[in-house]
């Protein structure tokens, strides 16, 4: 009962509002940027590993590389593996082309959204505050709305999104270990349980080693099964292309439900738009809310466009995905099993476990910070913590169908409120970026004073007493 209730609300929040706004205004925002997200990617790379801080001390906050860790970290997981497997099976490989189109577009709303972040961020003790509910407040002026944004995020990721990762561990090790549901999610709540009691610093340090690691690993799998399959490979564009625009797939009846289906993973995954990914940008320590803007951006063609697709290779190299019973991340295992042998669905079961343990932890912080916006409490701080644990170990033995309804639907409620203000702010970060362009032209290291935007309120932060000193570079 409760699945189809929540079923129709997802066919009717994402039959037509949320793709006309995620491909509409990830389009507009490209044209606006001039398709920043391509043209800056050797920029990106450049400012990822700039250990310059904003004071002498520099040692408030996190690094750009940090915080790129805690956002990837929520990104990398579930949605990669699992996620992509069940586009595949419900979408056919057109599925694949969407996820890369909420990709691409995705890149300059990542952008916005991220940047945004930075030019409103907050100063909390020894770190940085931010995110969608921090510039709703102080660029719209709207606390109302923030408060529900940071409501809403809170639900999704510290609670809703967490549940889905501990449901694919779950599946995952059931599937290569016939391991007992009770004993992982018991587990995995235990270890949850000393990472987030252990602040921020702990969540990005290790994040910061799980996450490069990992994905390197996967990468390179996924390339020698590309290398041993290279004959293969125009075919397997050929079928993602086809499948994209094909006629079966339109006569079918089953043309917009593989967009569909390809758009909600594909947001799943990278998050581009959304507005997770600012809280993680908000805390890093720079000398121009650009830098993160381009940093976030290179994070969503990081998860999409290289692990995503390396999901997508190996899947479709496999075959027998349509009509399969298997769930998610079994049908992920089945596919790497079939090319590498038993070991490859074990090194997946493991690789998932890091993935997902990993959005878990990322996913905790964007709650916390949002309650944070709404008010320092302690005991709110405690609940919170407690609600994750329980909703980690019920994921662990919920039903994979019942999961993934409710992350569809507060997903889409969490994005819809984050595109309109993003929309509405979209001006501040176009001339954060014309400032950042004009410094870099001039040979400098780009450094930002509220003065460089006139006319724009609510960036404290930035005023030059609160920033003195900030190396002119």
């Amino acid at each position: 009962m409760v699945e189809n209730i929540l079923t129709f609300l997802n066919d009717w929040m994402w039959g037509t509002i949320l793709v006309v706004a995620l491909l509409g205004l990830g389009l507009w925002f490209s044209i606006r940027l001039n398709f920043a997200q391509f043209r800056y990617i050797p920029e990106m790379i450049r400012v990822l590993f700039d250990k310059r801080s904003i004071s002498a001390g520099g040692k408030k906050g996190t690094s750009p590389f940090q915080a790129f860790a805690i956002s990837t970290a929520s990104r990398v997981g579930t949605g990669n593996l699992a996620g992509v497997a069940a586009a595949i099976t419900v979408g056919g490989p057109g599925a694949v082309f969407w996820m890369w189109i909420v990709a691409i577009l995705g890149g300059a709303s990542s952008f916005i959204e991220s940047t945004l972040a930075q030019v409103y961020k907050v100063p909390d003790k020894n770190q940085y505050r931010g995110g969608p509910a921090y510039y709703i407040e102080k660029g719209l002026k709207n606390r109302g709305l923030g408060i529900v944004f940071a409501i809403t995020i809170t639900f999704t990721y510290g609670l809703v999104f967490s549940s889905v990762q501990s449901n694919t561990i779950r599946l995952a090790f059931e599937n290569s270990f016939n391991a007992d549901k009770w004993l992982v999610g018991g587990f995995l709540t235990f270890i949850v349980a000393i990472i987030i009691f252990g602040g921020l610093k702990r969540i990005a340090q290790v994040t910061q080693f799980i996450i490069p690691i990992m994905a390197i690993f996967y990468i390179i799998i996924s390339g020698y099964v590309l290398i041993v399959n290279i004959g293969q490979v125009p075919e397997m564009f050929g079928q993602i292309f086809a499948g994209a625009f094909g006629f079966r797939e339109f006569a079918g009846g089953t043309f917009g439900a593989m967009i569909l289906i390809g758009i909600k993973r594909g947001l799943f995954s990278n998050e581009a738009g959304m507005g997770s990914a600012p809280n993680a940008a908000a805390t890093s320590e720079v000398t121009h809310p650009v830098k993160q803007g381009l940093i976030q951006t290179l994070g969503v063609f990081t998860d999409t466009l290289l692990i995503c697709s390396a999901t997508a290779v190996i899947i479709l190299f496999a075959g027998d995905y349509a009509g399969t019973d298997l769930d998610g991340i079994q049908l992920t295992q089945a596919a790497f099993e079939s090319q590498l042998g038993t070991w490859a669905a074990i090194f997946i079961a493991i690789a998932i476990f890091l993935f997902a343990f990993s959005s878990i932890i990322g996913n905790y912080y964007y709650g916390e910070t949002n309650i944070e916006f709404i008010k320092t409490s302690k005991p709110a701080i405690f609940l919170y913590r407690v609600g994750v644990l329980l909703m980690v170990l019920f994921g662990a033995i919920a039903e994979f169908g019942l999961v993934w309804s409710l992350a569809d639907l507060t997903m889409g409620i969490m994005a819809l409120i984050n595109l309109y203000a993003i929309f509405r702010l979209s001006s501040v970060a176009y001339a954060a970026l014309k400032d950042y362009k004009t410094q870099r032209k001039a040979g400098k290291d780009p450094v930002f004073y509220q003065d460089h935007l006139p006319g724009v309120e609510g960036m404290e932060y930035w005023r030059r007493d609160q920033t003195s000193e900030k190396e002119e570079g």
